[in-house]
């Protein structure tokens, strides 16, 4: 994408650093609260699917996640220790980053290495126990070359919610060669290490008398009720070696080659919850609320289960783009032209385990999280029976699993100029998407599970672009994107259905047609947005709740609104980011007659941001910058059959921080003021409640 921001025909939301500093975002999740169109979702079942889990306009983006352009694969709450900024590009988005982006991608710029010798560090700390402190190092090591360093470790408590926390720590070192000349070369690697505790939340229930489901909280329910057990844990590593290259030729040709390999693993185990048929979290509504119930679900040795499978992970993968730029005249016709190949495959191992001897029922008012009897997790193939996980739909008693994924995709596209304000651009990208899974070991007596698909696909896009003034621009935007079966590797247990189901292998087709405009004002000091789009969707695909599957419904989604967005400074020393998201969500059509124009799940009418700060007497050693903002998102479904709901999210938070001088530097954030009960991650019949009312207090140094 070789235009910036102002020009390229699409909608794209940046989160740049300095905001992320103002609002003391300290993960991907958290800095992506201004952006219109995002809500998290927790996928459920074996897959495990926590960590960041997004929609982008209502529609999974859990394979759409970018660092520099390269896909960050695993799944894990990702720091933004080493982000410079971040941007969410809207829309399918195929001919640029591959399969999937649907609704988008969202693509991270890490901090690279300059010929500027800086050194900084802040530390934090403040409620729900929460420590962490960051560096960051830049040291020149030569006229062309230099040398980066960042590193970050986290330790907090979730406010609000019992037995819930992280610990995290991370390192990013980088060096750069040729800055500043034709040919430079940066080599990065991150790693980042996550031990947590998985958060299912609570169960949406429905009160007597009422149609719709709802969070045990709205009724009273005490926000901190944990319903996991000990041995819940989710253990990740995530390891990135990248290599970028780049080559300017000439004034006209300049070639581009990024190379990343990664590694992956992951330790997981957690509990759900159930509402459903034969438990009586009804009895919350009756004489004795107390004697209420539910079960904390884990995955059992007798039958199908009723919970997440335990499992560890081990992934690896490698992803090569390389590209050209060629800037050039045919006649009075300008080009810019950009080609290349991509190619990423990505391998995914498993291993299942289950409990023996389940536990009881827990008590919804007070949940005894220790009270788990003689829990056993073992790996499910030992023992003296062979462990059934049918569940996982063509697994049995095969409790090993391995899988991969292989992409080889070319791509083209030119944008013409037929005068200074007139231009089109158009292109394709062509993928032939190759997927393999299979299980074994477990019970010799079934056979082993081998599946596979290979789909080729092709994505076009198009656009006409107006720019009558070097402060305004004009678009009308077409793209596509694709969605094989199989994509999520890493992402979900079966990334393949077994071949008896081959009618649920066909892709997720997206289409985008998007009308906008774009404004610099006040001497480029203040950007504002405003775009129309439709984005329709078909064979859309869903998680089983009770198998973490990714699953092709045939279902027919669109979701149609529009997005405006203003930031910059309007005066010297006073910033604003202000956004709104007015969305038309439905399900056009459903083989089930409940669903057919319904709105999506997760994806509200209307949502809004507004974040402002302004730094008074700079100059002064009395300076100081106050800010605050507002994020509100309408009540959303939890389900396509709108059965059950979660309410408004209503956070204020605020800012005040003072400089010492040009180095040192202390800042207070205080964070949903109002202590609200808010709800962050979204499943279909249970919600997170967000945290509580919390304050942070930080030290920077500068130099």
């Amino acid at each position: 994408m070789p235009q910036d921001v102002m020009h390229t025909a699409q909608t794209i939301d940046v989160v740049p650093r300095e905001l992320m500093k103002q609002q003391n975002a300290k993960s991907l999740d958290e800095a992506l609260k201004s952006v219109p169109g995002i809500t998290a979702s927790v996928g459920e079942g074996a897959g495990g699917m926590s960590g960041d889990q997004f929609l982008i306009r209502g529609f999974p983006a859990q394979n759409d996640i970018y660092e520099d352009g390269l896909r960050d694969f695993g799944v894990y709450t990702r720091d933004n220790f080493d982000y410079d900024s971040i941007n969410v590009i809207k829309g399918p988005s195929s001919e640029v980053f591959g399969n999937g982006t649907t609704g988008g991608a969202i693509n991270a710029v890490t901090k690279a290495p300059t010929l500027q010798n800086h050194a900084g560090a802040d530390f934090s700390g403040g409620s729900g126990q929460y420590y962490r402190g960051t560096v960051d190092i830049n040291r020149r090591l030569g006229a062309h070359t230099a040398f980066r360093i960042e590193g970050m470790g986290n330790s907090n408590n979730e406010v609000g919610r019992n037995t819930v926390f992280s610990h995290r720590w991370g390192i990013a070192p980088s060096v750069a060669f040729g800055l500043g000349t034709d040919t430079t070369v940066v080599f990065q690697i991150m790693h980042q290490s996550n031990h947590g505790v998985p958060d299912y939340g609570v169960p949406a229930i429905k009160k007597p008398g009422d149609s719709v489901a709802r969070p045990i909280t709205e009724y009273g329910v005490r926000r901190s009720n944990w319903y996991g057990k000990p041995q819940d844990e989710d253990k990740t590593s995530d390891t990135m070696e990248t290599m970028r290259l780049t080559h300017h030729m000439n004034s006209h040709i300049t070639f581009h080659n990024d190379l990343r390999f990664g590694e992956f693993s992951r330790d997981y185990t957690a509990s759900n919850l159930d509402c459903g048929g034969g438990t009586t979290c009804g009895a919350l509504f009756g004489s004795d609320p107390a004697s209420a119930t539910v079960p904390r679900s884990q995955h059992t040795n007798h039958g199908a289960g009723g919970g997440p499978i335990p499992y560890k992970q081990w992934s690896w993968s490698v992803q090569n783009v390389a590209s050209m730029q060629a800037d050039f005249h045919t006649g009075f016709l300008k080009h810019q032209l950009i080609t290349g190949f991509d190619m990423e495959y990505v391998h995914d191992k498993r291993q299942q385990y289950t409990f023996l001897n389940p536990t009881a029922e827990v008590n919804l008012l007070n949940p005894n999280p220790h009270n788990v009897g003689n829990l056993n997790k073992v790996r499910a193939d030992s023992g003296s029976a062979w462990k059934n996980l049918s569940n996982l739909k063509g697994v049995g008693q095969k409790p090993d699993s391995n899988g991969y994924g292989f992409d080889t995709g070319i791509f083209l596209y030119d944008q013409i100029w037929f005068t200074k304000w007139l231009s089109v651009k158009g292109g394709f990208r062509w993928d032939r998407w190759q997927t393999q899974y299979r299980s074994f070991g477990g019970n010799p007596s079934q056979a082993n599970a081998h599946n596979d698909s290979t789909q080729n696909v092709l994505n076009p896009s198009a656009s006409l672009i107006i720019t009558p003034n070097k402060w305004q621009m004009f678009y009308f935007t077409y793209s596509s994107s694709t969605t094989p079966m199989g994509m999520y590797v890493t992402n979900g247990s079966i990334p393949v259905r077994p071949g008896t189901e081959s009618a649920a292998n066909k892709p997720e087709r997206a289409q985008l047609y998007e009308i906008g405009s774009k404004m610099s004002l006040l001497d480029d000091r203040l950007g504002a947005t405003i775009s129309l789009f439709r984005l329709d969707k078909s064979n859309a695909l869903t998680t089983d709740a009770s198998s973490g599957q990714s699953i092709a419904t045939g279902d027919g989604q669109r979701n149609q609104g529009l997005e405006l967005s203003l930031g910059g400074m309007i005066l010297p020393g006073w910033n604003v980011t202000a956004t709104y998201a007015l969305y038309d969500p439905k399900i056009t059509s459903s083989s089930s007659a409940a669903e057919r124009g319904r709105m999506i799940q997760y994806v509200p009418h209307n949502q809004a941001t507004l974040w402002t700060a302004y730094e008074a007497f700079p100059s002064k050693p009395w300076n100081f910058t106050i800010g605050g903002g507002v994020t509100w998102r309408q009540g959303v479904w939890l389900d396509n059959a709108n059965t059950a709901r979660v309410p408004a999210n209503v956070e204020f938070d605020s800012m005040l921080s003072h400089r010492f001088n040009r180095h040192w530097s202390i800042a207070l954030n205080g964070y949903n003021l109002s202590n609200r009960l808010n709800y962050n991650s979204l499943f279909s019949s249970y919600a997170t409640p967000a945290p509580g009312r919390s304050f942070l207090g930080r030290i920077s140094m500068d130099y």
